[in-house]
């Protein structure tokens, strides 16, 4: 039930690394005796005279919401399982969002086991885990593998199993944001979130949940130690229904993982009003096949766990990768680090060194409307040779964040999890000035990139 690696965290390494890297650029600055006002200008007046302009759609994904919606109804709804004693709550909750989004055209059952013992954070089963571990582990491709190759509970994983789908598209509601949490769970799939809950068994008591009416409301200031999977909604929902009369009407209708035996078959009522519902969230909500692309090139098997940048809302990074074969680069991998994020990507080949990239031409631009992680496909694919090094490059624009780009950062918590040395990245405020990112920031970039193999 505990977890690990909250969105608390990343808040804390932000704040650190922003800070470092504001003051390592404006002393590069001022040793060029160039004047920089502030911070928040990013590109200087010059560059932004150069600088393409890329038309970019805004349009935002939009759904006509009911005042109540229940997968249960919908055929939608994934089968209650039990995490039983073990600490896997996390790890049930990532998989049955997952199974959700694949309801009910597909109804697969993904071995949590996999999950626990086979991602890369080097944390033992009984550990506990977190949301962040199951968005890495899925986006790296280390996963889901079937239940029936790998059953739960056995304290066995064999090695070797390939992930039967891969995940693309990861959405991660802002804090508190119930219309985008609504919207997603209407048109994609259910929401992973969090709870701080009292008991840890279906027989034990709590303050918080009503036996009853099956419904739970927590209003204090413990952070939060369970996760459950949102399925639904119901505005209407009784005040008056939970332990403690909520402030207003409102719940969501959440699946949990200790069987059918509690709640309703398994299914809860969640105040709007919980302190925690909300908060920290994941939805998996573009699964393809396995055979979708050849090669998948990346550094951050821990996925987003820290930010980068210069104190603005802008800047921009970039990946080395020496091609493994003849290839077409089909499309990028990525965080979007807040609402509404804007970006750019160029690629380059024949790459030597960080020079080239102050060359790059930016040929490509999209808007992304909720925070988390997206497979973008190039609209020009790249061809690349074998041996060659190319460079994946993105600028991003994060409305109202000092650190828009997400790395795998080395921190004291996650300790030989991370690996520095299989990635070669680069960050710059304005696409002049970069810096290796691994030796200044002790991060990986998050920034995958997608090939297929040719004949050529």
């Amino acid at each position: 039930m505990r977890k690990f690696l909250r969105r608390g965290f990343l808040i804390l390494v932000l704040t650190v690394l922003c800070a470092a890297a504001a003051e390592k650029y404006l002393q590069q600055q001022r040793a060029e005796e160039e004047v920089l006002a502030v911070v928040k200008t990013v590109l200087p007046e010059e560059l932004k005279k150069e600088t393409k302009i890329l038309a970019i759609d805004r349009t935002k994904e939009e759904a006509e919401l009911p005042a109540s919606y229940d997968y249960r109804q919908e055929g939608r709804a994934p089968r209650v399982r039990d995490q039983e004693q073990f600490e896997t709550c996390w790890a049930f909750a990532s998989l049955t969002a997952l199974e959700s989004t694949l309801l009910p055209e597909e109804e697969p059952d993904f071995s949590r086991d996999h999950l626990s013992f086979h991602n890369s954070f080097e944390m033992a089963p009984d550990e506990g885990g977190s949301y962040i571990m199951s968005v890495a582990y899925l986006t790296a491709w280390q996963g889901p593998v079937y239940e029936e190759d790998d059953p739960y509970g056995d304290h066995i994983s064999p090695l070797g199993l390939r992930a039967v789908r891969h995940v693309q598209e990861v959405r991660m509601p802002a804090d508190k944001d119930y219309e985008a949490i609504k919207r997603i769970i209407y048109l994609h799939g259910g929401v992973e979130s969090s709870l701080y809950v009292d008991f840890s068994d279906p027989r034990e008591p709590s303050e918080y949940f009503n036996r009853t009416n099956f419904s739970y409301c927590y209003e204090g200031e413990e952070a939060p130690n369970h996760d459950v999977v949102i399925i639904g909604w119901d505005d209407a929902y009784p005040a008056e229904n939970f332990r403690m009369p909520a402030p207003g009407n409102g719940a969501f209708i959440c699946q949990n993982s200790w069987g059918t035996g509690f709640g309703d078959g398994g299914i809860f009522y969640v105040s709007y009003y919980d302190t925690n519902i909300g908060k920290y969230n994941a939805a998996f909500t573009r699964i393809e096949a396995e055979d979708n692309y050849d090669v998948l090139y990346q550094s951050d098997l821990c996925g987003w766990c820290g930010q980068v940048g210069y104190n603005t809302d802008r800047a921009s990074f970039a990946s080395i990768y020496t091609a493994t074969g003849n290839q077409r680069l089909q499309a990028f991998g990525f965080y979007a680090t807040g609402r509404d994020t804007e970006y750019r990507l160029a690629v380059r080949t024949d790459y030597e060194d960080e020079k080239d990239l102050e060359e790059v031409e930016y040929v490509q631009s999209g808007y992304l409307q909720d925070p988390g992680f997206y497979t973008i496909a190039l609209e020009t694919p790249v061809d690349v040779r074998e041996g060659e090094r190319f460079a994946a490059v993105v600028e991003i624009m994060t409305p109202d964040a000092v650190c828009p780009i997400a790395v795998e950062y080395a921190s004291e918590e996650l300790g030989k999890a991370v690996n520095l040395e299989d990635g070669e990245g680069y960050i710059s405020p304005d696409n002049r000035h970069w810096e290796r990112v691994e030796v200044e920031q002790t991060s990986n970039l998050c920034l995958k990139v997608y090939a297929e193999d040719t004949d050529e």
